[in-house]
């Protein structure tokens, strides 16, 4: 079993990153995506230039065995440093774990869900906007409130009212067959399975009001592990899932 010092960074500071990956017969997928977040992250953050060409090797043998499931690397920038001042050379930890894959995203892609407005609210800080670091606090807070409701999941707004994701994907709408995904210049985290649809399909990025989600034809959650999950319900609001799944089927999707 790989063991973390109680001296690492990642665990004092959260000083690092990470990325889940789905497997599929032994496959990582969109591997190329999760490899592109790590770098913009270890950029962002000052770790030290990755060695991607070995971290792929690790991983794809760590996958070569399981038909479906779930890899998660951890990045965290090691032991060092004087409280939360850098250490000079930084020696990386590289943590990889294999689980399970969540049983209930096939009957969500199927069935839909439904969603209600979180009562936890992101705050902003656009030097970490969009990145999947080690802080996570937020999302434990939101997952803890979303236990409370009634429905599958939640709908996440930022401190000023606009609609920013769920408690574990991105958001997409389509309204007059046109698509749109908020902005997250400001907080939230830009999922590898987001950016893939929009590297091959005109997804507008703009900034949505709760009342444009309402009033969108179809509302969508997605991430790399779940996919594509159509919306039958936010609060009062209902969707018909037929003309969703209809409408999704003129996305490109690639792997």
């Amino acid at each position: 079993m790989q063991q973390v010092s109680s001296r690492d960074r990642g665990l004092n500071y959260g000083d690092g990153f990470f990325t889940t990956v789905k497997i599929s017969a032994g496959q990582l997928e969109r591997w190329e995506g999760h490899l592109k977040r790590l770098a913009q992250c270890a950029s962002a953050l000052y770790f030290p230039e990755l060695d991607l060409r070995a971290l792929t090797e690790q991983c794809e043998c760590a996958a070569r065995d399981t038909n479906e499931g779930v890899l998660k690397v951890v990045i965290t920038r090691g032991e060092g440093g004087r409280g939360y001042g850098l250490p000079e050379e930084p020696q990386i930890t590289i943590v990889v774990s294999l689980t399970a894959y969540p049983a209930h995203y096939n009957r969500w892609r199927e069935d839909g869900i439904s969603l209600a407005k979180s009562d936890v609210r992101l705050g902003h800080q656009p030097i970490l906007a969009g990145l999947k670091t080690l802080n996570r606090l937020e999302q434990v807070l939101i997952k803890q409130n979303a236990a409370s409701k009634t429905t599958d999941d939640v709908l996440v707004m930022d401190l000023q009212g606009m609609v920013i994701e769920s408690s574990a994907a991105n958001i997409l709408i389509c309204k007059d067959k046109h698509w749109y995904t908020p902005d997250l210049s400001l907080c939230g985290i830009q999922g590898v399975y987001l950016s893939s649809l929009q590297q091959y399909n005109p997804i507008t990025t703009t900034s949505l009001s709760l009342e444009s989600v309402y009033a969108a034809d179809a509302v969508y959650l997605c991430n790399s592990l779940m996919g594509l999950v159509p919306v039958h319900q936010i609060d009062t609001y209902h969707y018909c899932i037929d003309k969703a799944k209809a409408l999704a089927g003129e996305l490109m999707v690639t792997l």
